[in-house]
C-alpha cells in the first residue's frame, strides 16, 4: 500500500485549527505527545510530528510527571481582566434594549462608536468598538440597519425591477 499525503498547506493547518478548537482535543493531542516521548522519542522529534514547539512538549512531560493525567487537562486560562463589573455589564444589557436616545445619546441606532461613547461618558471606562461589538454578541444582538427610503421613489417600478418580485 502506497502511503497517504495530504500536500496541501490549508489542508494541514485546517487540521491544527480543528485540535486547537476544543478542549478534549487539545488533551488527546498531549496525550500523544506524552505516549511518543514515552516510546522514545525526544521532544523536538515529537514537536516535529505533531507541529507544536520542543518547549510546548516539555511543559506536557513535566506536567504529566508532576501531575499525572490531570497535568495534561486544560487549565485555567482567565485571560485580561474585565473593566466593567458584572453590575455595569447587566446596566449595559438594559439600556442596549432600549433606545439610544433613551439614554441620552443623538442617533438612532446602537452601534460599537455609540455603545464605547456611552461606556466613557456613564461609568469613565475606555472600551474600543470592537470590544463593545463583542459585548452585542455577548447579549446576542445583531446589528441591523434601516434600509433608506427614496424620497422620490416609485414603488411599482422598484417592484418591477427586484430580482424576486413576481411579474
Amino acid at each position: 500500500m502506497r502511503p497517504l499525503r495530504i500536500l496541501d498547506a490549508a489542508s494541514v493547518l485546517a487540521l491544527q485549527q480543528e485540535i486547537q478548537r476544543s478542549e478534549e482535543s487539545r488533551y488527546d493531542h498531549r496525550l500523544h505527545g506524552v505516549l511518543l516521548v514515552a516510546q522514545g522519542l525526544t521532544c523536538p522529534e515529537v514537536a516535529r510530528l505533531l507541529g507544536d514547539a520542543p518547549r510546548s512538549v516539555e511543559y506536557w512531560i513535566h506536567r504529566y510527571e508532576q501531575e499525572g493525567l490531570a497535568g495534561l487537562t486544560e487549565g485555567e486560562r482567565p485571560g485580561r481582566p474585565s473593566r466593567l463589573n458584572a453590575k455595569q455589564i447587566r446596566e449595559i444589557n438594559r439600556v442596549l434594549r432600549a433606545k439610544p436616545s433613551d439614554a441620552g445619546m443623538r442617533v438612532n441606532l446602537w452601534d460599537g462608536k455609540t455603545l464605547s461613547a456611552w461606556i466613557g461618558k456613564t461609568y469613565g471606562i475606555e472600551l474600543g468598538v470592537r470590544q463593545c461589538q463583542r459585548l452585542f454578541r455577548q447579549f446576542d444582538f445583531r446589528l441591523r440597519k434601516p434600509r433608506p427610503l427614496l424620497a422620490g421613489a416609485n414603488p411599482e417600478r422598484q417592484k418591477a425591477h427586484k430580482k424576486n418580485s413576481a411579474n
